[in-house]
């Protein structure tokens, strides 16, 4: 009886407008969204090579330790093109600097006055499916019970030794397959697409995250199907069922994902956090010039640091902030002077470090508390929303979401670290050529080269497990409502 009425629900649905107009509208706009996307991509790639190459060139260019200005820059997202996520939000280019530690807001960024509170949804393929396909199953469901009440249709099958959670499961069954064809069948049309072009190679791995976000897909569409199935079932009038299956369309897809960013603010005014931040900050620098004046007043140096009372041919230098690179050609009679420089440059290279670790950590703890704790606080009131829980777990399948963002940085912060490690393995700090190329401009040959490579699939599907498990309790509640519901019609 299952099969019959399966079967039943299948060819209703197949036959239908509705489901003509979801396949059509669905590869319709997939299909020429992916094309725009793939250009995109293909621009932002063009882009990101451009920029490794300048970065690689500006670093080989440097004569002297000091003078080195190294920058990594963090690729594009292949499957950003399904789920966009905060690939194209958040800073791409980040600089490494002994005497800074980067964090994720120092990333340069395009027109961003808070790159963390900017969660709303970008044109890709999952917010069509978000948009389009959750208003389809609203449309496949509203009239599932409450059309067949008004025809006599209910009546009829109910009359026949079949119990009625199988009536419901075969609505069910009949309809997620009709919903899950537009999916598939637009997947396969990008995936035939990106075939085509050499730009993006998915690996084994991206196919089993696409293949998270078809899951995560298909429990979503479920849970539409399932709200407008319950509706259908308590109201018992198509009419009355087509409308409030609308009202809750708009109200969790369009209104209130957005909506809940602005209700709340959980951190008031922050002027007095960033006020603390900059007290500590400063006397970790007033800190730090006491330790070079102690240091001078032992040192024949004179005059203004870097330069000193050296002797020099010629000289280059820039500064930004704290930051410095000189290079120095000396005269014979600053020979004397050199080695008390070098004693300078490596005392004060020591303080660099140990104070970038200091500010970076009164950084951390401010940007724990106002901004991240802001976009956490805004991400966990989206999450009422079945179309926000959807948004938050494709984009942790896609690695676009905050913490596949957070694996760049550290691997940033990472690289800070073997970049030092290769200055103490040099000498670096405490050498002539730090200051100086008169005898001998440095050679980078073996300069560490930036590496990253994203999460794995199984950190993937471990970060978006939480809003599945949240997806699916939303099934199991919906469907035993509707049962519960259902089971007690009288007919």
């Amino acid at each position: 009886m299952l099969r019959n009425l399966i079967r039943q629900e299948l060819l209703s649905h197949l036959m239908s407008a509705r489901f003509f107009a979801a396949v059509v509208i669905t590869l319709l706009l997939v299909v020429a969204n992916a094309v725009v996307l793939l250009e995109d991509y293909e621009r932002r790639l063009a882009r990101y090579n451009q920029q490794e190459n300048t970065h690689r060139q500006k670093a080989q260019e440097a004569k002297t330790y000091s003078t080195l200005k190294l920058s990594v820059e963090r690729p594009p997202n292949p499957l950003s093109l399904f789920s966009a996520g905060l690939d194209k939000r958040l800073g791409s280019t980040f600089e490494i600097y002994h005497g800074s530690v980067p964090l994720i807001s120092d990333g340069s960024a395009r027109s961003l006055d808070n790159a963390f509170l900017n969660l709303f949804s970008k044109i890709d393929l999952v917010l069509i499916f978000q948009v389009v396909l959750s208003l389809m199953a609203l449309l496949f469901a509203y009239d599932a019970v409450a059309g067949d009440w008004e025809n006599g249709t209910l009546r009829l099958v109910i009359s026949h030794p079949v119990r009625r959670g199988t009536i419901l499961l075969a609505k069910y069954i009949g309809a997620m397959v009709c919903l899950l064809l537009p999916v598939l069948m637009s997947l396969l049309m990008v995936l035939i697409l990106l075939s085509t072009v050499g730009s993006i190679q998915l690996d084994g791995e991206d196919f089993l995250r696409i293949g998270g976000i078809v899951l995560t897909t298909t429990i979503y569409l479920s849970a539409f199907y399932l709200i407008g199935l319950l509706i259908s079932t308590a109201t018992r009038r198509t009419a009355t069922s087509l409308m409030l299956c609308m009202f809750l369309w708009v109200t969790l897809v369009l209104v209130y994902p957005n909506w809940s960013r602005f209700a709340i603010t959980p951190v008031g005014d922050t002027r007095a956090i960033h006020s603390s931040e900059n007290q500590q900050i400063e006397q970790i620098w007033e800190e730090i010039d006491r330790e070079e004046a102690q240091f001078l007043a032992n040192s024949p140096l004179e005059g203004k640091p870097q330069r000193f009372n050296l002797d020099t041919i010629q000289s280059s230098s820039f500064s930004s902030g704290r930051r410095y690179g000189i290079d120095m050609k000396l005269s014979n009679q600053s020979d004397p002077l050199v080695p008390h420089v070098q004693q300078y440059h490596a005392t004060m290279g020591a303080l660099y470090i140990r104070s970038a670790e200091q500010i970076a950590l009164v950084r951390k703890q401010t940007l724990d508390r106002t901004s991240l704790r802001r976009a956490i606080w805004y991400e966990r009131l989206m999450k009422l929303s079945p179309a926000s829980l959807y948004t938050f777990a494709t984009a942790a399948w896609a690695g676009t979401d905050l913490e596949g963002m957070s694996d760049f940085v550290q691997a940033v912060q990472g690289y800070r670290r073997t970049l030092i490690d290769y200055f103490h393995d040099k000498d670096a700090f405490g050498s002539r050529q730090w200051f100086t190329s008169d005898k001998g401009a440095v050679d980078w040959w073996d300069l560490p080269q930036f590496r990253f490579a994203r999460a794995d699939v199984s950190e993937n599907a471990t970060r978006a497990l939480p809003e599945l498990f949240l997806l699916f309790l939303i099934n199991i509640v919906l469907f035993t409502g509707t049962f519960l519901i259902f089971t007690k019609i009288e007919v």
